[in-house]
């Protein structure tokens, strides 16, 4: 198997630290949990995503190959644990960390499907799963409808940001530079969507109680 490049190890735990985050301190703010479970959703929603992501790839799952993706999950879970009692103010730093860890795992998936010859187009697919993979798992065990069917501009952003990933790479420009690039420009997007409530495209018009099964 073709050994990670030090650009997108740095990446991907940078993003595992912000997905920890994120999960832990949405256990504290929705679900209430005690330290156990602080962690244990943050580790989920550090690793989740990779790990959905190295299952389709039909690879051993990176985060248990390396013991620093746990590592650093766990460190991020109890780090939110011991600071974020401020229930209050954490609705927009979990907001930002979920569009940090949305961006950087959607370049670093695809990143890793490119660097396993996968074809551009799976790349994609991949890089958007691995961002999006983390944050679903954490909604469905707190019993949210997950971001990915609900937010506006979430998986629109991940798309984006591995497609200027794949074609960075297929111009051979690929470097920490194009790849923080790619990343940055997903969280922008995912932001805007926050920050105006921008949505992608729905329906012209959903069918009514009475009209639902009809012809």
């Amino acid at each position: 198997m073709t050994a990670a490049s030090p650009v997108l190890l740095a990446l991907d735990l940078l993003g595992t630290f912000a997905f920890a985050l994120n999960g832990a301190l949405t256990a504290l703010r929705v679900a209430r949990l005690d330290v156990v479970g602080v962690v244990t959703l943050g580790v989920i929603t550090a690793l989740g995503g990779g790990i959905i992501r190295d299952v389709l790839l039909d690879v051993p799952p990176v985060t248990f190959n390396d013991w620093r993706y746990l590592a650093v999950a766990a460190a991020g879970g109890l780090i939110a644990f011991v600071s974020g009692r401020g229930l209050d103010r954490l609705s927009a730093p979990i907001t930002v960390l979920d569009a940090a860890g949305l961006s950087l795992f959607a370049v670093t998936g695809a990143g890793r499907a490119l660097e396993l010859g996968l074809g551009p187009a799976q790349a994609v697919v991949l890089g958007a799963v691995t961002g999006v993979g983390g944050g679903t798992l954490r909604d469905v065990l707190v019993r949210q409808v997950p971001s990915v069917l609900s937010s506006g501009l979430y998986a629109v952003p991940a798309l984006v940001g591995a497609t200027a990933t794949v074609v960075a790479t297929a111009l051979d420009a690929e470097g920490p530079g194009t790849a923080a690039g790619a990343a940055a420009l997903c969280f922008l997007i995912r932001m805007v969507g926050v920050r105006y409530d921008l949505h992608a495209p729905l329906p012209s018009r959903a069918p009514g109680p009475d009209e639902e099964g009809r012809d």
